[in-house]
Parts: C-alpha cells; sequence; structure tokens
C-alpha cells in the first residue's frame, strides 16, 4: 500500500463558475506544483474535457481521474468517479440524454471552454451545465454503478446543493459509503451528521479556480500504481467502495 494525496473534486473552464484560467493543462500543472499525486476533473454534469485532462496530467505526472459532478432533480450535487476515461465518456453520453438544454447565457453565467490538451480553446458548450438533470437521488447511484463508477454526496457540509441543505439529513437509502466535506473545519460536525468512518470522508477543494486547488495535506492509501498505469482510478473505486 502506498499514500496518494488528492484532490478529487476540481472544474474546469467548461463549468459555467469555473475560471477561463482553469484550462486541463493549468490543472494538473498546480497539481504538480503543489505536490498531488492523483486530481478529479469534475465538471458539472459533463465529461468533455477529460480526455485533455488525461493527456496533460501525463506529462505533469499526476495519475488522473475521470469524473463529473452530476446535479441531481432535487438540485444535490453528487461527485461521480469512474475507474477509465472510457468508462466516464459513456456516462457523459447517457447523462448529456438527462439534461435540461436551456441555452447558455456566458454574460450571466459564464463560458463553457472545451479545450485539448494543449489549452486551446477547440468548442464550447451552447447549453447551460449547471442546470438540474432528470436523474434523482435515488436513480443516481445505480445509473453510475452501471459504467463502474461510484457516487457520492458532495460537499455536505455547505448551505446549498448538499444533501444537509436539500434533505436536512444523511440519507440511509440509497446507501453511501463515502461523502465529502468542503471545510476541513466542519469535519467533527460531518463526521456524526454522515455516520461514515473517518477514512471515507474526503476533503476536496471543488476548485473553481487555479488557486483553490488543494495543497499536500489529504492521503488515501492504495496499492502501489505503477508510473504510466492506468489502474488509479479502479483502485481509488475499490478504497472508496471498501
Amino acid at each position: 500500500m502506498k499514500s496518494y494525496f488528492y484532490d478529487l473534486h476540481i472544474h474546469s473552464c467548461l463549468s459555467p463558475c469555473g475560471d477561463d484560467a482553469s484550462t486541463p493543462d493549468s490543472i494538473v500543472g498546480m497539481g504538480e506544483l503543489n505536490g498531488l499525486d492523483i486530481m478529479a476533473l469534475t465538471d458539472h454534469n459533463t465529461v468533455k474535457n477529460c480526455p485533455a485532462f488525461f493527456e496533460a496530467a501525463k506529462r505533469h505526472g499526476i495519475l488522473p481521474i475521470a469524473g463529473m459532478e452530476l446535479t441531481t432533480s432535487e438540485e444535490i450535487h453528487m461527485v461521480c468517479l469512474f475507474p477509465t476515461l472510457e468508462n466516464a465518456l459513456l456516462f457523459g453520453d447517457a447523462i448529456q440524454t438527462k439534461r435540461i438544454l436551456i441555452p447558455n447565457r456566458t454574460d450571466i453565467f459564464g463560458n463553457q471552454l472545451i479545450c485539448d490538451s494543449e489549452d486551446n480553446v477547440i468548442s464550447t458548450d451552447e447549453h447551460l451545465l449547471s442546470t438540474a438533470t432528470t436523474v434523482s437521488l435515488d436513480e443516481a447511484p445505480s445509473l453510475v454503478e452501471k459504467f463502474d463508477g461510484i457516487c457520492f454526496p458532495a460537499h455536505i457540509d455547505r448551505n446549498s446543493n448538499s444533501v444537509s441543505a436539500v434533505l436536512g439529513v444523511f440519507p440511509q437509502y440509497p446507501k453511501f459509503s463515502c461523502a465529502e466535506v468542503y471545510d476541513r473545519a466542519k469535519l467533527p460536525e460531518f463526521l456524526e451528521f454522515s455516520g461514515l468512518s473517518r477514512e471515507k470522508i474526503l476533503i476536496n477543494s471543488d476548485a473553481h479556480y487555479l488557486w483553490d486547488i488543494k495543497e499536500r495535506l489529504d492521503f488515501v492509501n492504495l496499492k502501489e500504481i505503477k508510473e504510466g498505469s492506468v489502474e488509479a482510478g479502479k483502485y481509488l473505486i475499490e478504497y472508496l467502495k471498501g
């Protein structure tokens, strides 16, 4: 086993609330500077910047995880992580059919930029990505599982778009094996709230700007991953489900 320092909730310039400077290569470059080992890209309701993120990660020595921050029909945010890029892309295709397609107003919500691995803008998403999908909280885990992934409640310590804000309780069903907090100081309170063990509460940045990305603070103990291996996602999901 080996300790891997992580940040598993990061937004790129594709998320409407993400800074335009948060391009895939810049994100992994900041992660390298901060001493991270594993990073996950989790844009709102899309995975379209994950291919560029994976290519850029190779150059910076970062183990990449393909993910998404899914907005359920109840307006609850869920972090979804996948063992491979291919699984994530297939999940992205499935979510595309469950989005409510409202034209994006860039003057209000911001740009939604799709990049290549060298941070050239190659396209945009014309429909607002931050709106709720038609996937309910009850449906989300089983849908993610179809693509061999895992999903868990995001920033359960926040006053909006969290299970605590929307439901007032940590759900007994569907059953989640892990969860995320944003504010380290609130960890004791939300350990009790969730009923989960400390090792299954992740502390992620939910970064929308490059300077939000975590430094070398929190780690997970995984099977040792060989350089260039594609096993990072598989081992991480095994750990989170276990």
